[in-house]
């Protein structure tokens, strides 16, 4: 057991944090000096939460040092317990703040997933009004944005941001880090409805499978009835091959995502604006996706400030298949949205074939005509998820 640990940030540019420095004594109680900017208004109740932290760590003597930055309580509590598990790293107890019930929604299979804002797991300052920009979805990510020093303390930040920020009805993602150690992510996250599992640099069914597994085992043992799906992110040229044997790996596979950042370095290529060293890669999700009956979502558009750019990359991923792109800015979200959009024909093309369906139901014919081609059942549901697609693209213009 370690006598004094630390955690947490501080400093003039840190904002939304906090920092705590613990030193063990062997008598003298618990005392705590507190440096906030706001300890007239919330000392007392900063106080009282780190008097309740230490008793129920069982803190006998201790020094506590904290220096606020304005953070809320439950960033507060997992810098607090990110100090006691790196002084004692056998301690498995968790401090557990109350559940927000705004965040007890679920999710489904095939729900829209346009955009997906990825949000570093251990910057709880950008967590805080994210759903606020409307994302389809909000990953926490513990995997490349995290320092390997900080991955413990990440962990115990994105528990309690799953259960304490309000994500106002984004899908709740996180992304894990890369097995094995992926595998001890998921004791923190599954028991507080997250309802997507990132799994980075898949390469093989197996990788899905003991993610899964360990899924099962931890709702099982805490009785938890929550669906939970997973999106394997394919970045890799072995990735690639393998990719329809991984998407149909689960029913709970809800689509397929390329990352390509690591395969063009896999493959040993720039990556480049026109993306012709990825089309091979690209298409293969596509199809791997589509054929496993799951969505394809295409890898992030890494220049935040380039909007023109970003759409002509969004139209050109809807052309070659993918239903959703990743954002790791807010303002890239409402681009996605508008340009995965259906266009104006697309939507009057989808309306004519769900009309000519009903009219041949009406009429008791077992077959779907428009002019003179076929319409069978396939593209009647396209033509229908397309339409609801325009529905949602609309509700969310105003």
């Amino acid at each position: 057991m370690k006598m004094i640990e630390s955690s947490g940030k501080r400093g003039e540019n840190v904002r939304s944090d906090c920092y705590f420095e613990i030193e063990l004594k062997n008598s003298g109680g618990v005392k705590i000096d507190i440096k906030s900017k706001v300890s007239s208004m919330y000392g007392e109740s900063i106080n009282k939460l780190i008097r309740e932290m230490s008793a129920f760590f069982k803190l006998k003597n201790a020094e506590i040092y904290f220096e606020d930055s304005g953070a809320l309580p439950f960033i507060i509590a997992a810098r607090f317990e990110a100090v006691i598990k790196r002084i004692n790293p056998g301690i498995e107890d968790e401090y557990l703040i109350r559940f927000n019930e705004k965040n007890l929604y679920k999710t489904s299979k095939d729900r829209l997933r346009r955009s997906r804002l990825y949000l570093p797991g251990n910057e709880p300052k950008f967590f805080i009004n994210a759903g606020l920009y409307s994302p389809d979805g909000i990953i926490l990510d513990l995997e490349d944005s995290v320092a390997l020093s900080e991955k413990d303390p990440a962990q115990i930040l994105v528990r309690n941001a799953l259960r304490s920020v309000d994500f106002y009805g984004a899908e709740r993602m996180v992304r894990i880090n890369q097995l094995p150690k992926g595998l001890s992510d998921l004791k923190f996250i599954v028991p507080h409805n997250v309802h997507v599992i990132l799994i980075p640099k898949c390469e093989s069914v197996e990788q899905v499978l003991q993610i899964e597994e360990e899924t099962v085992r931890i709702q099982e043992k805490q009785n938890l009835k929550n669906s939970i799906y997973y999106m394997p992110i394919i970045e890799s040229a072995a990735g690639v091959i393998k990719s329809f044997d991984i998407a149909s790996a689960s029913k709970d596979v809800c689509a397929l995502a390329i990352g390509l950042e690591d395969y063009t370095a896999d493959i040993g290529v720039q990556r480049t604006i026109e993306g012709k060293e990825s089309f091979f890669a690209r298409s293969i999700i596509v199809n791997a996706a589509k054929a496993a009956g799951v969505q394809a979502i295409d890898t992030v558009f890494s220049d935040v400030e380039d909007m023109e750019g970003l759409k002509a990359s969004v139209l050109e991923a809807k052309a070659l298949g993918f239903e959703g792109k990743g954002c790791i800015h807010p303002r890239q979200i409402k681009v996605v949205h508008e340009a995965f959009a259906p266009t104006p024909e697309e939507i009057l093309k989808a309306q004519k074939i769900i009309d000519a369906f009903k009219e041949a139901e009406k009429q008791g014919l077992g077959v779907v005509s428009l002019g003179s081609k076929m319409i069978d059942p396939p593209v009647v549901k396209r033509a229908q998820r397309l339409l609801e697609l325009a529905n949602l693209s609309l509700v969310n213009r105003q």
